[in-house]
């Protein structure tokens, strides 16, 4: 049966929508926010799905609200689809966004984008903002009085086809790769390279592509779905609300993608607006390749120190990630674009995988064996014991720790850097979670 989980942060109205879709009053429903506190399960009216409503996400560090967050989040990791719920009214907050990256971190599933309180539109704060979060165009409703249900039910129902037909699965379904970039990069003439075709407007002005462009192919003996998007420039350079709402799909496009490959201009310094994307790219658990396009126009003989300053100018700017895949490619003659397919269809491949516990545990051991974990801040000492990999896109290892848990993200970066030069991850995105034992005598 199809796992749906309705999330958000407090006081959205996440129990009145699972009341009105299950046609129960099993929900508490009360204008206080924190009034859920557990995963609540049901069985959506005249439809064979389980729907889960979770207690508000809050950034608690112990006590009731920690632990309603945590199994909130675990409902979500197990989930099917999400609806993920905000408030119309007030408008988007930081505490949504917050929540909104590290539910794309928590799960691979489709989400829903539910704007709640929308029955007076008179009251609603600017939806446009609401694309921010990355999950695809707002779709507004009313949960206390059932109206724009209709976009529930078809979401639904499109993913409750996928999971009959089993479209979805890795080995079955398209491989969605975002090209993205600052304007006038190339990105549409990459895409046409790739299909072979003039498919794409490709100008010397920039901006001409407005919208985020699906085609499916097949390319490299692969089918793909290839995403080509708005170019995007800095805040002060965007010019009217079109420009706008471009750049927002753009950026919704990279949590659709499973590859993200950024084409910059390897005649000019990588700018930080392309830095930014890539920490989004990266923060999303998404597999980035950076294209270097036009090198047919670097000079021969200037080639390798450009390459060796370009790659250096962006791994020394961007440390999060272990090694960062960057490929010379020219999409006006071709050259290089297969190669680069190749290693991303690669990259692909690895990131399905899952990683032996007992291999993990003994890089994990050896890591350790070579650098101790620092002492906490009270002093005590850190215990690494039980590590296992527990998700993919991004990959993901949570370690049991015994004593103090206040393990310094310096410590993070070395067992991330050593997991991945062991694992042949280095050109994916990696998170490690830690997961505190409890002393039963405490």
């Amino acid at each position: 049966m199809l796992k749906i989980t309705i999330a958000g942060r407090p006081n959205t109205g996440k129990s009145t929508l699972f009341n009105a879709l299950t046609g129960t009053r099993d929900a508490l429903v009360h204008d206080r926010p924190g009034v859920t506190r557990d995963t609540i399960g049901g069985t959506v009216r005249g439809r064979p799905w389980q729907i889960f409503d979770t207690a508000g996400l809050e950034n608690a560090r112990d006590g009731i609200a920690r632990d309603s967050t945590d199994m909130a989040l675990d409902a979500i990791e197990h989930s099917d689809a999400v609806l993920f719920v905000v408030d119309g009214r007030v408008g988007l907050t930081s505490a949504d966004t917050e929540w909104a990256r590290l539910v794309r971190r928590k799960t691979h599933a489709p989400v829903l984008l539910v704007v709640n309180k929308a029955e007076s539109g008179r009251r609603m704060a600017d939806t446009h903002e609401f694309y921010r979060l990355g999950f695809g165009a707002p779709h507004m409703i009313s949960a206390e009085h059932k109206t724009g249900f209709d976009a529930i039910y078809e979401f639904m129902d499109g993913i409750a086809g996928d999971v009959v037909n089993n479209d979805d699965s890795v080995n079955n379904r398209r491989v969605k790769i975002a090209i993205m970039g600052q304007p006038n990069v190339g990105k549409s003439t990459l895409v046409n390279r790739v299909l072979g075709q003039n498919r794409q407007i490709v100008m010397d002005a920039p901006g001409i592509t407005r919208d985020t462009v699906k085609i499916p192919t097949n390319f490299y003996g692969r089918d793909i779905v290839l995403m080509d998007t708005a170019g995007l420039r800095r805040k002060a350079g965007v010019r009217d609300d079109v420009e706008t709402l471009s750049a927002l799909k753009s950026l919704d496009a990279i949590a659709k993608a499973d590859i993200v490959i950024l084409v910059v201009d390897a005649t000019r310094n990588i700018e930080n607006q392309a830095l930014g994307i890539a920490g989004r790219v990266y923060d999303a658990g998404k597999i980035l390749c950076v294209a270097l396009n036009k090198w047919d126009l670097v000079n021969p003989d200037e080639r390798d120190e450009t390459l060796l300053r370009l790659k250096h100018q962006f791994t020394n700017s961007f440390h999060q990630i272990i090694r960062p895949m960057i490929l010379a490619i020219s999409a006006e003659t071709g050259t290089g674009v297969r190669n680069m397919f190749r290693r991303v269809y690669e990259q692909w491949d690895i990131s399905n995988t899952d990683a032996p516990t007992s291999l993990i545990n003994r890089i994990v051991e050896k890591l350790v064996a070579e650098r101790q974990p620092p002492m906490s801040r009270l002093k005590r000492p850190m215990k690494i014991k039980f590590a296992r990999q527990t998700g993919r896109h991004p990959m993901k290892i949570t370690i049991n720790v015994g004593g103090a848990s206040d393990i310094p993200e310096s410590y993070t970066r070395y067992l991330r850097r050593g997991l991945a030069n062991a694992l042949k991850w280095e050109h994916l995105p990696i998170v490690i979670e830690y997961k505190k034992d409890e002393n039963p005598f405490d």
